[in-house]
């Protein structure tokens, strides 16, 4: 009975507190949640999981949160690598406990891993990366002591990329001796871990009921330390105008995914504060050189001349209201190795000098793009600004499906697209627009681009142990493909995050799980 009751009253709880100033010691966050499919670090890929996840779990290291350029230590106390052996020798933090109060083990590391390869979900091809699959994961990891495992992998990765990859959300340690009772069916306790947790993060499952809301309490054992407030309600509120009315009547401690009008509505307003934070979302625009019915789009000297033919600055401050900046390389700013230079600028007479020399007359090409903004939006400014160099471009607005099918089965001629990295390393971004194996569905792939000497490029970078030498190899990709490629970089996007202004401490980083409460107060 007991049992029955507690959700019930604590989401009785959490309306109140939504329909009144919000409670000392309980962080009130307002966003949509229905995108949840799992709660469980080896299933979580959508934005609201992964968000949430690093409350809940801790994994060996990740990106320093205040200079994420730099690895650091979470559960793991120290590790040695050995490139020519692909191996990662870890010694763990020796009094790190998880929430239930049990030691941290070697063999909940090797649980964790074994149980995400093995289940094969959605974001299990980031742990592939290291070559790991569910036939050979038993021999890749062993425990050395009651302290230290060893970690080995198959790829020809460096152990840079490595650590990089074990600090994504799919590589969150999971408390074996409390998950592994509540498996069914060889499913590793997936059911059970998608309602509740089993983590050493800040914070401890409470109540999870979907599309309603997410309870955390305060975990006073976290090995990083208990956090600052006792517990955090993330409300599911659907529509973005409830969200901007909580925040703005002080019914909620923050709101997440406002539209650009309601932020601007928002600005200088009392009592609350907007925060512009740098995302790792790129668009960009593609041309597929593969698409035989239009010669033009293989032809360098156009793909130059495009770049001159954005209106990156019209884009970025007046259409979309300063929440995407300009950057023009395939790295986003904040990722190690990218490039922060923007070499070009709307200049439609350049183009037409470089489009003329060419012997390039009567250009046009359609463009394939969802028909939602930003998408839209960017494509309508271009189909003007290319006109005015003398480019013709049709515009094909679809539902994002029906581009994302276009693209995939390379039937478009040209398409603006989004791109995210799936994991905070250089290599996911280059593997993507630098590579093209003929096998692989990367993006240089699906638009035709034969590289052979990129392709050799990408595979040396992903493989050098020399840190500094590496970020080098990718600085030269990213300049070649500024001077030729098909692809224009147009900007990267900002989170924007209104909070109250009396709370402080709360930080988001470039990448989507990148969200931090434990050092919220208010």
């Amino acid at each position: 009975m007991t049992k029955k009751l507690l959700p019930l009253l604590v989401l009785a709880a959490l309306s109140a507190a939504v329909d009144a100033a919000t409670p000392p010691g309980t962080l009130v966050v307002a966003q949509g949640l229905d995108d949840i499919v799992s709660l469980d670090p080896a299933e979580a890929n959508e934005l609201s999981s992964i968000q949430t996840v690093p409350s809940l779990y801790q994994r060996l290291v990740q990106p320093d949160r205040d200079n994420p350029e730099k690895i650091t230590p979470i559960l793991a106390e120290s590790w040695q690598a050995d490139p020519a052996a692909k191996t990662l020798t870890i010694k763990l933090k020796p009094d790190a406990k998880f929430a239930s109060g049990n030691p941290l083990r070697p063999e909940d590391v090797i649980y964790s891993y074994t149980r995400a390869v093995i289940l094969n979900k959605s974001p299990a091809f980031i742990l592939n990366v290291l070559g790991w699959q569910p036939d050979n994961i038993a021999s890749q990891l062993k425990k050395l002591d009651d302290h230290t495992l060893e970690l080995r992998w198959t790829a020809d990765v460096s152990p840079a990329v490595a650590l990089n990859i074990l600090s994504t959300p799919i590589a969150s340690i999971v408390d074996e001796k409390q998950v592994a009772p509540n498996a069914k069916d060889s499913d590793f306790g997936n059911g059970w871990l998608k309602m509740h947790s089993a983590g050493s993060g800040a914070y401890k499952m409470r109540v999870y009921q979907p599309h309603q809301a997410i309870v955390l309490e305060a975990n006073s054992s976290a090995p990083g330390g208990a956090p600052k407030l006792k517990s955090i309600i993330i409300k599911n509120v659907p529509d973005p105008a409830s969200r901007r009315l909580l925040i703005q009547q002080g019914d909620a401690d923050v709101a997440r995914d406002l539209g650009a009008d309601q932020i601007a509505a928002l600005q200088g307003k009392p009592g609350v504060k907007v925060l512009s934070i740098p995302s790792a979302e790129q668009n960009y625009l593609v041309f597929n050189t593969g698409n035989s019915a239009n010669p033009l789009l293989k032809n360098p000297a156009f793909w130059e001349a495009a770049r001159w033919l954005v209106d990156y600055n019209g884009i970025t401050k007046d259409l979309l209201k300063g929440q995407y900046f300009v950057h023009q390389s395939f790295l986003p700013v904040g990722l190690p190795g990218a490039l922060d230079n923007n070499p070009f600028t709307f200049n439609p007479q350049k183009a037409k000098d470089i489009l003329a020399k060419a012997g390039i007359k009567e250009a046009h090409f359609t463009l394939d793009v969802e028909n939602k903004p930003p998408f839209i939006t960017i494509a309508q400014s271009m189909q003007a600004s290319f006109a005015q160099g003398g480019v013709k471009v049709d515009l094909l607005p679809a539902a994002g499906s029906q581009v994302y099918a276009r693209v995939r089965a390379k039937q478009h001629q040209a398409a603006i697209r989004l791109w995210i990295p799936d994991y905070f390393d250089a290599h996911s971004n280059a593997s993507a627009f630098a590579y093209n194996d003929g096998k692989s569905s990367t993006v240089a792939g699906l638009n035709g681009w034969q590289i052979p000497e990129l392709n050799k490029a990408t595979l040396a970078a992903v493989a050098e142990p020399d840190a500094a030498k590496r970020l080098d190899l990718y600085k030269n990709m990213q300049e070649a493909l500024q001077r030729s490629s098909p692809y224009v970089f147009i900007d990267q996007g900002k989170t924007q995050i209104v909070v109250r202004d009396n709370v402080k401490g709360y930080q988001q980083g470039l990448n989507a799980d990148m969200v931090w409460y434990d050092r919220v107060t208010k």
